[in-house]
């Protein structure tokens, strides 16, 4: 089966898609090992070990800023809200130069823009550092002058202050929005984690994160389908679930030709969802999307993907799941 690249160029009223998370820097490391012997007989009271690695890479990342950046390959218009640091002017450049919209960017001089330290095993299992910076210090931006043009938001991690404003701001003014606390929910009590769903439309986790919160609540999937209309479980390279009220879908991931280093397929999942969505897309559909850009995402070292052959996305799509998806939907020019 082969797929044709096809796209909707009419553009709705609120065609953008608000993205507020962080903006970082991503040190990634490569263990050539695995961090399950090195911490097998490890007493964790006395935790003391250290991992020899022989790759680095700097690379432009951070949640926010990677899901904006695949969107923008997918052909939309992202609005990305955040803070950077003293150190952040080289990274708002980089993505202005891509035409991604940086105009409601905060950059702060008392404070480093936030870095993670993302160490991956032979099997695909990594330890992350996250050292929040400038983030902390954010504020919540003034939107009045894109709010209508706004169709759907997500609020993925950062400084949980803010990550509350954005989730309030988006209910009171009636912009679906969906909820990815990532590992951020560890820093959040069980009301402040209830009050964000209420504000939220959909609920994403990774399959940890949902054991965090299901421990942190002691809920269930049909107890947080009581707060919002969905919730999507992935499983890194076993696919995810797809949650609602009315039923449950399992799809299997798209296959990679090659796994480089998994760090990022999160975020552009995210991305390909989203559009499904900006698009009114069915769930399972957005999810398609979703999984068919992850898997190019693991494909290379760094989070962000210089060019993307949507023909070759979608007839991954429609390889993986025996069907075309929908027309793409384009608020950009092409």
């Amino acid at each position: 089966m082969r797929a044709r690249f096809r796209i909707s160029r009419g553009k709705p009223m609120k065609h953008r898609i608000l993205i507020t998370g962080s903006i970082a820097y991503d040190l990634l490391l490569h263990y050539e090992g695995s961090f399950e012997q090195g911490l097998k007989e490890v007493n964790l009271e006395q935790l003391s070990v250290s991992f020899t690695t022989h790759h680095y890479e700097r690379h432009f990342g951070g949640n926010g800023a990677n899901i904006a950046w695949n969107l923008k390959l997918l052909l939309q218009n992202p609005l990305l809200v955040g803070t950077v640091g003293r150190d952040g002017r080289d990274y708002c450049n980089h993505l202005a130069k891509h035409s991604i919209d940086v105009s409601c960017i905060e950059q702060r001089d008392d404070d480093v823009t936030p870095t993670a330290i993302i160490a991956t095993d032979s099997d695909e299992r990594q330890i992350t550092f996250f050292h929040s910076g400038a983030d902390a210090k954010g504020d919540w931006p003034d939107l009045s002058h894109v709010r209508n043009a706004l169709g759907y938001a997500i609020v993925s991690p950062r400084d949980s202050r803010i990550q509350m404003q954005a989730m309030q701001w988006c209910s009171q003014y009636h912009i679906p929005c969906l909820f990815d606390p990532g590992q951020g929910m560890l820093g959040m009590g069980p009301d402040e984690m209830r009050r964000a769903l209420h504000f939220a439309t959909g609920f994403i986790v990774n399959a940890y994160e949902w054991s965090l919160c299901a421990d942190l609540l002691q809920a269930s999937v049909d107890d947080v389908l009581q707060e919002v209309e969905y919730v999507v479980v992935t499983h890194g390279g076993e696919g995810c679930t797809i949650y609602t009220p009315e039923s449950e879908t399992v799809l299997p991931a798209c296959k990679a030709a090659h796994v480089v280093n998994p760090t990022g397929a999160g975020d552009a999942f995210r991305a390909g969802f989203l559009t499904g969505m900006i698009g009114g897309w069915p769930l399972s559909d957005s999810a398609k999307l979703g999984a068919a850009i992850a898997s190019k995402v693991v494909e290379q070292q760094g989070t962000l993907l210089d060019t993307l052959d949507l023909n070759e996305v979608l007839n991954r799509a429609a390889i993986t799941y025996g069907k075309e998806l929908p027309v793409l939907p384009v608020t950009v020019s092409v």
